[in-house]
């Protein structure tokens, strides 16, 4: 047995070394592979509805398995926190599941255990958002506990107090962080303390610590409104009845008017400048550059999504290939076009090893100089292609779909902005790619934030002679 079992593995190893060396004949290796069409992208109809109170619906069909998705968005996040209240967003929506007006905390997380389900909470600039997924054989229990923590949370105060002081551990802990810290004082030294850009989703050390149960309460009151808010439904249920449901549960939240916010104007930059912030001994040199960007309701986004996958949006793009692939000077380059709903940040990052950091500003320069010149015809096809067969992946579970359905309600986007997407983006040319990058980013108005060992890197950066270098302290700030 042991024979045969040794001569039929040298038969099995003689066979796929053959089909090696054929495969070898056949196939050259050297090159990638063709691209192939762009896929085609057919997703279920979205079915909207509206409850008496201004609840917005979007309701998606998925029955391959018995489970649903449920998101909660709530068009209110960091940017409507009150004067020095940065962060209060972060905290409310941390503290929807620590009790309710009839479940203290255990007993929301004893019953999330014994359903099976998943509830969470999260908050960004513009929006606040409760997702639920569960068995829809657990669904009237579900739904029950998920409406019980979006309308009656009742901010218990010890319960606040041990959320706030893990916060706080947090932020104190951020300070020793030297990617951290770059990426809190970019968008500080970028949009200044006026604009609510430029404060930091989870607060300071100051605001957290100003911040009051009270205020959690006016905070929930002012923002979470039916008629500021959309629920996203996928999976195994039937919209009438699930459309009932939810008016059962939701139909009592009672409407109500929601502050406007009023973002202002940026600061401009008239000139590139180096921001040097000192963290004495650090092995790496964190790098943040960019400028301010473009809103989400831009007319460019296609052409600067494919422009920016170019740049700095792929392991293939220029910024990565460049800085990590032929010059070795870090783990990973990238950068991205941060769209909100008033302009958000252009940024493009990397950690540098400390020795480099002044070679690695030249590339960085370099590549956001050359960005601006004509785009070859086949690096375009494939920065498309990428886009283009990303987006199948985005919606193989009722999880990804309602995840993916979030932008179109939070920036009012088409219905059918998904299956229109492969054709939006292949209708980009190399001429739209020049415009948008000439348009968007100017390499003589930057700011430059880098976070690393003063003593050892300010000499080599001030001969680049990129821009003056200013020196900033851990929050961004002048140091006076």
């Amino acid at each position: 047995m042991k024979l045969l079992g040794a001569v039929a593995m040298l038969s099995i190893a003689a066979l796929l070394s053959a089909h090696s060396a054929g495969a070898q004949g056949t196939f050259d290796r050297s090159k990638p592979p063709e691209l192939g069409p762009p896929p085609r992208v057919s997703l279920p109809p979205i079915i909207t509805r509206e409850l008496p109170n201004g609840l917005k619906l979007m309701i998606v069909e998925q029955h391959e398995l018995p489970l649903a998705d449920f998101v909660l968005l709530t068009g209110s996040g960091s940017t409507a926190a009150p004067a020095g209240k940065a962060g209060i967003a972060n905290l409310v929506s941390a503290m929807l599941r620590e009790g309710t007006t009839s479940r203290k905390s255990l007993d929301i997380a004893d019953q999330i255990s014994f359903l099976g389900i998943r509830l969470s909470p999260t908050s960004s600039w513009e929006s606040s958002t409760l997702s639920l997924h569960t068995p829809t054989a657990q669904l009237d229990s579900a739904l029950a506990l998920f409406a019980d923590v979006a309308l009656y949370p009742s901010f218990p105060p010890n319960e606040f107090e041990r959320i706030r002081k893990t916060q706080l551990t947090d932020l104190l802990q951020q300070r020793d962080q030297g990617p951290v810290i770059a990426s809190k004082a970019f968008p500080a030294i970028l949009y200044g303390n006026a604009h609510p850009y430029g404060a930091p989703l989870e607060g300071t050390e100051a605001s957290v610590k100003s911040i009051t149960t009270a205020d959690l309460q006016s905070y929930y009151q002012a923002n979470f409104r039916p008629n500021n808010a959309t629920l996203i439904i996928v999976g195994d249920v039937n919209p009438a009845q699930v459309e009932a449901k939810i008016n059962n549960l939701f139909g009592s939240w009672q409407r109500g008017d929601v502050p406007a916010l009023n973002y202002g104007e940026p600061p401009k930059a008239s000139t590139t400048t180096i921001y040097l912030i000192d963290k004495p001994g650090a092995a790496q040199s964190s790098f943040r550059i960019g400028a301010v960007g473009v809103p989400r309701s831009t007319k460019d986004y296609f052409a600067l999504t494919v422009m920016n996958t170019i740049l700095g949006g792929s392991f293939t793009s220029r910024l990565n290939q460049n800085l990590r692939e032929t010059r070795g000077y870090t783990y990973g380059a990238g950068s991205r076009f941060d769209m909100r709903r008033s302009a958000g940040p252009f940024l493009a990052s990397a950690e540098i090893v400390t020795a480099k950091s002044d070679s690695a500003l030249i590339e960085f320069m370099k590549e956001l100089k050359r960005i601006r010149e004509a785009v070859p015809a086949d690096e375009l096809s494939r920065a498309k292609r990428y886009l283009q067969l990303q987006l199948p992946g985005n919606f193989e579970t009722t999880q990804q779909i309602a995840a993916a359905l979030v932008p179109v309600a939070q920036y009012n986007l088409p219905l059918d902005y998904y299956n229109n997407y492969v054709q939006n983006v292949e209708a980009v040319s190399q001429a739209d790619v020049a415009r948008v990058a000439q348009q968007y980013i100017n390499p003589g108005s930057l700011a430059i934030v880098i976070v690393g060992d003063r003593k050892t890197i300010e000499p080599a950066l001030k001969s680049v002679n990129v821009g003056p270098i200013a020196i900033r302290d851990i929050s961004g700030q002048p140091i006076q």
